[in-house]
């Protein structure tokens, strides 16, 4: 639960879709919801009239209530649901004064503001689904048509050995298949009714308890959970948490593309558009915006999920203070995914790449990346450990005179003759220093992740 106004930085940090999912507005009109098939839930069973239920349920309409005064309400009550429900009998009693008198019978506060924060959940699954498909569409592209496209693998931000990019897209790929396995498996467990009453008892509801809860959950088309939970907060605190994962792969991808963009490496760039990532005083700037919106929420994120970890631990049957930090926490960690969620979909889908500079860079340490390929060829005709200290020199003596490794190895004594004598000849050393030969099974790897995308997709189509 919670009530948001529009910011200036909310259109940049999250996406209009889940602004409107957790604004003033749907906040009350998933509250209402809740009242309004409480209403007739209880009238299903002869708990109350059925004309009471209409009654309710006509009145049952976010545009009626003074958000103004709910808010201002809200503060010496200590939540939103009991000034919600005093205006809300006020506008039944104003047509149909009989039906007044059973509006939100046998719930608690607790009840109206969990099931509306859990319908708001539901409506921003949704939408995250949605973007993960496209996201996971545009990072399959990228690992296809870039399988076997050499790049250099950085390791301790240095230069290690060639990867392609194909393999790095489909890294990212895999992840986020991942993520739609988790938040599938959420739903499950999260879109659960929150139905208990004053301790969790329904006492108020006397046998009619369960089966009012039971029609309750079915006008909702939410799952009937074992016993109300009040005070058991692992399904918010899980549903923080995934999201909160989300949010990291999406910095990890983020990080990723922001380095291939830097000047002196420019392997790959963002979409280019106008007004987008330029600068107010240098004109040739290019800057990775997308990248830095989802580096801004895999920052803040991690901080909102432990408030969520550590409201946790909540006293007896209803939470002091746990229970309430809540309620701006966890709309505010769902924001900042879907804002990330969406500028790295944008950017995946026009992201540039450019192969020429990528093979350009491989080059970069004169042939020094290509240093294990050639210590394992001369190894297995000399020692691993023996070919290791004869390589490192060469490339210690490369890196002096500012030569190329080959060069060195082929020509300079006592390298060449090692060479010589394990049989490495000109031709099987230029293919050692091939980064294009040296990607192991990066394109394999790749296809792998792919093959669980097309399996996926094709099982998802059937549905």
């Amino acid at each position: 639960m919670i009530m948001n106004t529009f910011n200036l930085t909310g259109p940049m940090f999250s996406t209009d879709a889940m602004q409107r999912v957790f604004s003033d507005h749907a906040c009350v009109q998933r509250m209402l919801d809740f009242e309004a098939a409480l209403a007739r839930a209880e009238a299903h069973r002869g708990v109350i009239p059925a004309g009471a239920a209409a009654g309710i349920a006509a009145s049952c309409d976010a545009r009626l209530i003074d958000l103004a005064a709910l808010a201002d309400a809200a503060a010496p009550a200590g939540n939103l649901a009991i000034p919600l429900v005093r205006q809300l009998t006020a506008l039944v009693a104003a047509n149909d004064p009989e039906a007044a008198k059973y509006v939100h019978w046998g719930a608690t506060s607790q009840d109206v503001i969990d099931t509306g924060a859990v319908l708001q959940l539901r409506e921003a699954f949704d939408h995250i689904d949605a973007d993960l498909a496209l996201l996971a569409d545009a990072l399959a592209q990228l690992a296809e048509r870039h399988k076997h496209t050499a790049v250099i693998g950085r390791t301790w931000m240095q230069h290690a050995l060639p990867t392609t990019f194909g393999l790095k897209a489909a890294g990212w790929l895999d992840a986020m298949l991942r993520h739609q396995e988790r938040l599938a498996e959420l739903r499950a467990r999260v879109l659960a009714l929150q139905f208990g009453g004053a301790a969790g008892t329904l006492a108020s509801l006397g046998a009619e308890g369960l089966p009012v809860a039971q029609s309750l959950a079915l006008e909702l088309g939410l799952a009937l959970p074992a016993t109300p939970w009040h005070t058991q907060r692992d399904r918010m605190a899980e549903a923080a948490t995934a999201f909160g994962l989300l949010t990291g792969s999406l910095g990890k991808m983020a990080r990723d593309i922001s380095l291939h963009m830097q000047t002196d490496v420019a392997e790959a760039a963002e979409p280019a558009a106008p007004g987008r990532g330029g600068s107010s005083t240098m004109p040739h700037k290019r800057n990775p915006v997308g990248c830095a919106v989802a580096l801004a929420a895999a920052v803040r994120v991690p901080a909102l999920v432990s408030v969520m970890l550590s409201g946790m631990v909540q006293e007896h049957e209803r939470g002091l203070g746990g229970w309430q930090a809540e309620w701006e926490t966890l709309p505010q960690i769902v924001r900042l995914t879907a804002g990330a969620l969406r500028q790295m979909r944008q950017v995946a889908a026009g992201l540039t790449i450019d192969a020429a500079r990528m093979r350009a860079n491989l080059d970069a340490t004169h042939g020094q990346i290509m240093a294990e390929a050639v210590t394992l060829a001369l190894g297995a005709k000399i020692g691993r450990m023996a070919a290791h200290h004869l390589v490192e020199k060469a490339c210690r003596q490369a890196a002096a005179d500012g030569r190329h490794l080959r060069d060195v190895l082929a020509v300079d004594e006592p390298f060449s003759a090692e060479l010589s004598g394990a049989g490495i000849s000109a031709a099987e050393l230029d293919r050692l220093f091939d980064p294009a030969g040296y990607t192991g099974e990066a394109a394999a790897f790749a296809d792998r992740v792919l093959q669980i995308y097309h399996s996926r997709k094709a099982g998802f189509h059937k549905e």
